[in-house]
């Protein structure tokens, strides 16, 4: 009894591995092609979609696409202002390479009516534009009382905050890793450096005590 269980493991283990061995690896496709609209220009940015996967890819600036696919694979296609399209692939395909034309019919989106009615006469018009109502909101009266001087000086005497100083310290930090193992930069041609320059030279800051 115990060697026929031994002979019995043994054949299902042999038929189990030779069912694994012949067991067809899975076919793969590459799907090549165009897509064009109904006067058959190209087709930019068109969205290829394989359904039921998160496969998919892009039409180029010619319309032009590529993707890799398995025989059943249902392709869609998707595009602004475009009637969307599927595309089967025959579950019977033996070949690798394969290439298609797909054409996009454009999508009419009919707008409501819209009448327009002209003044009945100049008078009119002028009288309408003339009791036009353009007060300014509170935020655009808010804007014109903060004068750009006021608006500076309180902006030059506030202190920095947190991200400000980390800010500061970082270029600091910077700079002096740029300079490293040389001379410092000269800021004779900086403009920013003549203007503070300047600055400090007006305030009496330059002064030797």
């Amino acid at each position: 009894m115990k060697h026929l269980y031994i002979i019995t493991l043994l054949f299902t283990s042999a038929l189990t591995f030779a069912q694994t061995k012949t067991a067809a690896p899975e076919k793969y496709l590459q799907i090549s092609g165009v897509v064009l609209d109904d006067s058959l220009q190209p087709l930019p940015f068109v969205s290829i979609m394989l359904k039921g996967t998160r496969s998919g890819t892009v039409s180029d600036f010619y319309g032009f696409f590529t993707i890799v696919a398995r025989p059943g694979d249902e392709m869609q296609f998707f595009s602004v202002n475009h009637k969307s399209k599927s595309y089967n692939l025959s579950d019977t395909l033996t070949g690798k390479h394969y290439s298609i034309i797909q054409i996009l019919t454009k999508d009419t989106i009919q707008l409501a009516q819209v009448n327009v009615f002209p003044w009945p006469s100049k008078e009119q018009f002028k009288r309408a534009i003339l009791n036009l109502d353009l007060s300014d909101s509170d935020i655009e009266r808010a804007y014109k009382n903060m004068d750009n001087e006021d608006v500076r000086a309180s902006i030059k005497g506030g202190s920095m905050d947190a991200a400000a100083n980390y800010r500061v310290r970082m270029q600091q930090q910077y700079t002096r890793l740029y300079q490293a193992g040389q001379y410092p930069s000269v800021s004779l041609l900086n403009p920013v450096a003549w203007a503070q320059f300047i600055d400090a030279w007006r305030k009496g800051k330059l002064k030797i005590k």
